[in-house]
């Protein structure tokens, strides 16, 4: 079996759970051009089960009503994620801990696209960002392969901060296929998106 048939068949299979899952739909506010829309309640990725009891942080939302970013957030944006693309060295899960799969912090030896997305995702909350506006997402690269990144709610755009560029694209400009990200109102749990890339 070929991994782009593989591939296609998860993305399938997951949207095919979307239309039997939880019936709410989210009730974040959608800008349908530079928001990522969500279609429903979703699992969580395997790895990111227990995210929620290994970081508390990873799943918090702030206590203020409305959002309130820091004065220098474009730039602090840029900051942390060159720094951790610069800084810290890819390795696999499976050289690290013998699984396939697993979201955790990046260790002394490096860490994988989600260890990236992680700790960003605290550095961004250090720095002062609201952490519902900090959603771990999900997707397919440009070669159809399983990647994740972090998602930066900011306003009207969806931002995504990548360990595979520099760049901070909005997500419609990535070229990948998003297929699931924290949800903003919930951070504890996930909602499908699949949108953009493969899925047009």
């Amino acid at each position: 079996m070929s991994a782009r048939f593989r591939i296609a068949r998860s993305v399938h299979a997951l949207a095919l759970a979307v239309t039997v899952a939880l019936p709410a739909a989210p009730s974040f506010a959608i800008d349908a051009h530079k928001q990522l829309k969500a279609s429903a309640n979703v699992a969580a990725p395997v790895g990111a089960v227990a995210l929620c009891t290994q970081y508390a942080w990873a799943c918090a939302r702030s206590a203020a009503r409305h959002a309130v970013f820091p004065a220098d957030a474009a730039a602090t944006l840029r900051r942390v994620n060159t720094g951790a693309n610069r800084t810290i060295r890819p390795v696999s899960d499976f050289a690290q801990y013998a699984v396939a799969e697993r979201w955790s912090l990046p260790t002394r030896r490096g860490g994988d696209c989600e260890d990236y997305a992680l700790y960003k995702k605290r550095a961004l909350i250090d720095a002062g960002f609201p952490p519902e506006r900090l959603l771990l997402a999900s997707v397919l690269d440009r070669k159809l392969r399983p990647h994740a990144v972090l998602v930066v709610r900011m306003g009207p755009t969806d931002l995504v901060l990548d360990n595979l560029t520099g760049r901070i694209l909005s997500w419609d400009r990535t070229g990948y296929t998003f297929l699931r990200m924290q949800n903003p109102d919930r951070p504890d749990r996930w909602v499908a998106l699949l949108r953009g890339g493969a899925l047009g």
